[in-house]
């Protein structure tokens, strides 16, 4: 019997679209929060096991607060299937009813989330102030109703999306635990690998982007069996990710990923393209159906589902803290890799539009806006704040992109130490060993739990470029991990590598039976 038409309305679209939003900003997947909690309870490494406390912690404390997870609130991607026998009762086309709801989910004055896409990628790159557009795919499917995936998707993981095109016989097991060996911590782990195999280039990266959010299932895969090569393939990918140590927040340890998703479509016989999409600690997404009787209805999640983490199960060993307004060299020189720091003190911001116009600056002899002698830098760009919060959510961006100005910033202003996420380049760590100014890292994911160490902000410079301007935070017991010296030993190096060592040597004694 034919589907009934069913007559859905626009408005509802964007309704559903701005809830989709706002929910998927402050709820994780429960699968997720299940399956990180598991990994938190296997962890051994110390670091790794604080880093993924910390996200869990920051998970929870956004749950209830209603706040972002992340302070990237992401590019917004939407998987659309409309069914034929669907009307959409509209005057505007479907993309403009999916970015209406992303402008007011993104606007939303209770909960405001960050504006980060910028028009003329090219050359201008001017913010659009509401984060549209959104990416849209549409596909018309057999009957009446519409059905959504709608995904905000970090730019440090986005960053991190790698394409090949493989010989027909090569591995493409090879091909991609050679590639997330080289993609570093940027893409803030533990969380997916997503693989899409076939089709053509485009097609490729689409089935990846569309496959990461899947349910969660590697462990009931894993007692089952894989029944076909794709699950198969899913398997030894995660074993031989995990098996590379690179851990959370690349500080070396037993869980990198959570899941690994595999997606295939037949493809021209002298071809095998091949992409790899990484999803971030943050996973957000959401899938709901449409069918005219309204918009979404969305129930919080069962929050008795998420580990009752505390302050106190956190930091409890080996805690250094700092005062930043007393800040010597002979202290900064001190800190070793790996250890946790406790930052309180007045600190600036900056990240990569503030650190090209100090830059900029320097180079035209002009002075700067602030004094940076003596001073800490946190590579931060924050979600606006709200009712009595100080800042938004605040979590580190990706440090590797402030590695080109490094040199420059490090040798004419004096700066004592620098905060971020993820590892350095050679370059960079060259400049950290020449000034003597080490590298700490904040862990990415922990951006709510982050931003109540921060007791004041103070706009300092560049208020045009919105959040990317220079700020004075003031901050108490800021929870920081020291990754590079001014010895330039480094923790994204050495953790990894310990930890790999570890787990082959664990391997062969069980192959051995010792």
């Amino acid at each position: 019997m034919a589907n009934r038409t069913r007559i859905i309305a626009g408005k509802d679209i964007t309704r559903s679209v701005a809830d989709a939003l706002q929910y998927i900003s402050y709820y994780h997947p429960p699968d997720y929060i299940r399956s990180l909690s598991r990994a938190y309870a296997h962890e051994q490494s110390p670091a790794a096991k604080n880093a993924i406390g910390q996200i869990l912690l920051n998970s929870r404390m956004a749950a209830f607060g209603q706040r972002p997870i992340c302070q990237d609130t992401g590019l917004v991607v939407v998987f659309a299937k409309v069914g034929m026998d669907a009307r959409i009762k509209s005057t505007v086309s479907f993309a403009d009813l999916v970015n209406e709801g992303v402008r007011q989910a993104y606007l939303d004055s209770d909960n405001p989330l960050r504006a980060s896409i910028v028009a003329d990628p090219l050359a201008g790159r001017v913010n659009t102030r509401d984060n549209t557009p959104a990416v849209v795919h549409v596909d018309l499917v057999r009957g009446n109703q519409i059905e959504i995936t709608i995904a905000a998707k970090g730019g440090g993981s986005e960053n991190k999306a790698r394409f090949t095109t493989l010989n027909p016989s090569a591995s493409v097991a090879d091909w991609v635990v050679d590639t997330v060996s080289t993609l570093g911590s940027g893409w803030c782990p533990p969380g997916l690998i997503s693989v899409g195999i076939g089709g053509s280039a485009e097609k490729a990266m689409l089935l990846a982007k569309e496959a990461m959010n899947e349910p969660i299932d590697m462990f009931d895969l894993i007692g089952k069996g894989p029944s076909c090569a794709e699950e198969a393939l899913r398997i030894e990918l995660y074993e031989r990710i995990n098996a590379l140590g690179i851990g959370a927040q690349g500080l070396g340890g037993l869980t990198t990923v959570v899941d690994v998703k595999v997606a295939t479509y037949p493809t021209h016989a002298a071809s095998k393209p091949v992409a790899l999409i990484p999803q971030c600690a943050a996973n957000r997404h959401l899938k709901f159906s449409l069918d005219g009787s309204g918009p979404i209805r969305l129930e919080p999640p069962d929050l008795s589902e998420w580990p009752q983490i505390g302050h106190e199960d956190l930091h409890t060993t080996g805690v250094r803290r700092v005062n930043l307004d007393g800040l010597t060299r002979e202290e900064t020189a001190s800190w070793r890799c790996g250890e946790t720091l406790l930052l309180s003190g007045k600190m600036l911001t900056g990240r990569d539009s503030a650190h090209k116009r100090i830059v900029d600056l320097i180079d035209a002899g002009e002075p700067l806006p602030a004094d940076l002698r003596g001073r800490v830098i946190y590579y931060v760009g924050p979600v606006r704040a709200v009712r009595d919060e100080v800042v938004g959510p605040a979590g580190p961006t990706t440090s590797s992109r402030m590695d080109e100005f490094t040199e420059k910033v490090l040798a004419e202003t004096g700066l004592f130490a620098m905060v971020g996420k993820a590892e350095r380049g050679r370059a960079a760590i060259e400049s950290i060993v020449r000034y003597k100014t080490p590298y700490l890292i904040a862990v990415g994911g922990a951006a709510y739990l982050i931003s109540k160490s921060i007791k004041s902000a103070r706009l300092i410079a560049f208020e045009e470029l919105g959040m990317e301007a220079v700020y004075e935070f003031e901050v108490q017991d800021m929870p920081v991990i020291m990754a590079v010296d001014v010895e330039g030993n480094s923790i994204h190096n050495s953790g990894p590598l310990e930890w790999r060592k570890r787990m082959a040597a664990d391997t062969i004694a069980r192959n051995i039976g010792v």
